[in-house]
């Protein structure tokens, strides 16, 4: 007869919890049994993501369970290998440098670099910002400038708070125009949509409007709506011809402008010079395909522009983002019913952040002198910030939920720049390219193995559109020495003697619980009673607790969003008002006209865009061997039939794509829903040099960041974003040696 523990260990348990790869954040039933996650389905019942998940979010556990999974604290050793050590030495080490650092060079020599993983955390970007504080430090950098700062640059100029963040309202709107979004394979940005196709066939269905700008036939276009190409960032330029023609044919709201905003005078000046005859040549569409698309829009009762990464990150990403959010403001659909709404969390974040000064810094880098936005420095000045002497010298850098050696542009200079601190500490699953870099590894613990809320996005914004909460406890625990985020950088601010969030309160309240919880719990390491924390946050907030919400498996609702609510009292600018021309965005788009004939005089020339795959979306999966099997082990380089006869090319003949920062080799492939004239690579690859993961560095893609340009004269002067997609490349066969790092061969 079986015993009472042997049943136990092979016990199945279903765990209801949801997923934090993306921002769909979609509801999960997960299967346990001793400790292993043995398979996870969609939660049919979930009130909000009704039974939907992606490969991604049903495989993660592979991910989480890989032999790869970081489980001790490492350090590099004087012959580069790495050696396990105890977190007690690693904490010491680490603290001790940390001090002499502060001490010789300054608090702003020690900075931090927060990816995305980072993100869709409730607590991690909390306590790192905090162990930042403590330290007295400024230089933070954020993956946001890869792909979406300019959307909170330009919140903060027109709307006074750069996390105001308008977004369509899906159910009711009569006319939806995305540009540079493909939702099937990304989901939205900066909303919770689960099941996007579904919500894309349904506007559809009942009549709407639907209308997909994009490069490629992608495929969201596929399965919906009518189809435009557009040449690789020349969305300004559609842009500005949409608001030309939203004024020429009378479709502002003019009681709306008078009541809310101040500066429509200055935009509508703007817009007076650029006519679609005008913009057609560049852009690619045509004046009457325009025209008649700004009509449908003015014609609508509620009609939505929304963008995403690929007007985001194609140089001129705060302009565009800028003129859309004046199209839905002027055209009266900002904050109506059927147009774009602002959302609003368990509290009123707007008003809070503004009060406290939360994300309202306006620091100058050091190098360049860019303006930091929500409260961090551009990721593509890090590598001359490094390499740049003088006070506040980079000296030593924390990277948390990132791989800017895979995200970030130039990412070859990045590397010899890393190379030349003092002190690079990654905390992470696993050992990817940058920790291969690192002086330190910390071992953290995955999204399964915490008890969570949703991230900030939705939590305290509001940004869904089925607005609801739900609460998570961990689905399985930490392995070995494996440790959440929190509880390390409250012990990193132990050791290195600087209090957590600069408050000796705070750094003693904190460790007070933490040794409370450590004992009682009898954990073999000090951590943090991390559903203790969430439960008062949520109190702080007027909530339910922790423990009742989790408790609904299929989540709570929350109250509708109520169109109207924002612009009448939310609205964060000194006199209330919407601000439609900012000084330093009317100051950038003064290089409009030498970008006009910059791009007239290139028609010929290649564009570069990126591409992304359900099973890849970033670089997260690609050491999931089902993710990555043979034919799915790189990337390729894309081009329409016409091009690849141009070049007198074949199917996998290798080409040769050089930009003016560096060159790769790939092989190319024929794709013919691509506008000619643009090569399509996706991103996230070229895991060669990652010492710790095994099968991911077995596959052959190459890093297409490295063609993109990094330093202050390449960056988007409003926002500090770098240019990743719509870079102007030449495509030849290729002959000879490589000049350059990286190959896919």
């Amino acid at each position: 007869m079986r015993s009472n523990s042997s049943f136990k260990r092979e016990e199945i348990e279903t765990h209801y919890t949801f997923c934090r790869i993306c921002e769909s954040l979609c509801g999960l039933a997960i299967k346990t049994r001793d400790n292993k996650v043995i398979g996870i389905k969609p939660n049919e019942n979930h009130i909000a993501t009704e039974g939907f998940s992606c490969v991604k979010g049903l495989y993660q556990h592979e991910m989480y369970q890989s032999p790869d999974r970081l489980k001790y604290p490492l350090k590099r050793a004087s012959d580069g290998s790495y050696v396990r050590i105890t977190w007690p030495q690693a904490l010491k080490e680490i603290g001790e440098k940390v001090k002499q650092l502060r001490k010789e060079d300054g608090a702003d020599s020690i900075g931090m670099y927060v990816g995305t993983a980072a993100g869709f955390s409730a607590l991690h970007p909390v306590f790192a910002q905090g162990f930042m504080t403590g330290i007295g430090s400024k230089s933070m950098y954020s993956s946001s400038t890869q792909d979406c700062s300019n959307k909170f640059a330009v919140s903060k100029l027109i709307y006074g708070f750069p996390f105001t963040l308008p977004f369509p309202d899906l159910d009711n709107t009569n006319c939806l125009i995305i540009v540079g979004a493909n939702p099937i394979v990304s989901k939205w940005s900066f909303l919770q949509v689960p099941n996007p196709g579904k919500k894309l066939k349904n506007l559809e269905r009942r009549g709407a409007k639907l209308y997909i700008i994009d490069p490629r036939k992608t495929e969201t276009a596929k399965i919906a709506g009518e189809h435009f190409f557009i040449r690789p960032s020349t969305d300004v330029f559609f842009y500005l011809s949409f608001l030309h023609e939203l004024i020429k044919q009378n479709g502002t709201d003019e009681e709306f402008i008078h009541k809310y905003t101040t500066g429509v005078g200055a935009v509508t000046d703007l817009a007076e010079d650029w006519p679609p005859e005008r913009t057609e040549e560049v852009t690619g569409i045509e004046a009457a395909d325009l025209r008649n698309m700004v009509r449908e829009y003015i014609e609508a009762d509620g009609a939505a522009l929304y963008c995403s990464t690929g007007v985001n990150m194609g140089g001129n990403g705060s302009l565009s983002y800028w003129l859309q959010e004046v199209i839905n403001a002027i055209s009266g659909n900002l904050d109506k019913k059927g147009g774009t709404l602002v959302g609003k969390g368990v509290m009123d974040f707007l008003k809070f952040g503004v009060k406290n000064g939360i994300l309202m810094r306006e620091d100058k880098s050091r190098v360049g002198g860019m303006t930091s936005v929500n409260d961090a420095f551009p990721g593509g000045l890090m590598a001359d910030e490094i390499l740049t002497p003088g006070k506040g010298q980079l000296k030593a850098l924390f990277v948390t939920g990132g791989n800017p050696l895979i995200t970030m542009p130039n990412s070859n200079k990045l590397k010899s720049a890393f190379q030349q601190l003092e002190l690079l500490v990654t905390l992470d699953i696993y050992q990817n390219e940058t920790s291969s870099e690192a002086h330190y590894v910390l071992p953290c613990t995955d999204p399964l193995q915490r008890p969570d809320l949703p991230f900030i996005f939705p939590l305290m914004l509001g940004l869904q559109q089925k607005p609801y909460l739900q609460a998570t406890k961990a689905v399985t625990a930490p392995e070995a020495e494996q440790m959440d985020e929190s509880s390390i950088y409250l012990n990193l601010a132990r050791a290195c003697g600087m209090p957590l969030f600069g408050s000796k309160m705070a750094q003693s309240f904190f460790t007070g619980i933490q040794k409370y919880y450590t004992r009682k719990n009898k954990k073999s390491l000090p951590s943090l009673p991390q559903e203790a924390i969430l439960n008062g946050l949520l109190r702080l907030t007027r909530q339910s607790s922790f423990k009742k919400i989790q408790k609904s498996k299929n989540g709570i609702l929350r109250k509708k969003h109520i169109p109207g609510s924002f612009v009448s009292d939310r609205v964060m600018t000194a006199d209330k008002k919407l601000v439609l021309a900012p000084d330093p965005l009317l100051a950038q788009a003064k290089k409009l006209e030498s970008d006009f004939q910059r791009e007239k005089s290139n028609l010929n020339r290649f564009k570069l865009i990126t591409k992304r795959a359900v099973t890849t979306h970033n670089s997260w999966t690609h050491n999931i061997e089902r993710m990555t099997s043979k034919g799915r082990d790189t990337n390729y380089a894309y081009l329409h039939p016409s091009d690849l006869q141009e070049l007198n090319l074949k199917e996998l003949d290798l080409v040769d794509i050089c930009s003016e920062t560096d060159s790769i080799r790939l092989a190319v492939k024929s794709l013919p829903t691509l506008m000619p004239k643009t090569i399509a690579v996706p991103h996230g690859w070229g895991h060669q040099h990652a010492i710790g993961l095994q099968h991911a560095s077995k596959t052959k893609g190459v890093n297409v960041n490295i063609l993109a340009a990094d330093g202050p004269n390449e960056l988007d002067e409003i926002s500090g974003m770098a240019h990743l997609t719509g870079i102007i490349v030449d495509v030849q066969a290729a002959k000879g040696e490589l000049q350059a790092t990286w190959s896919g061969l």
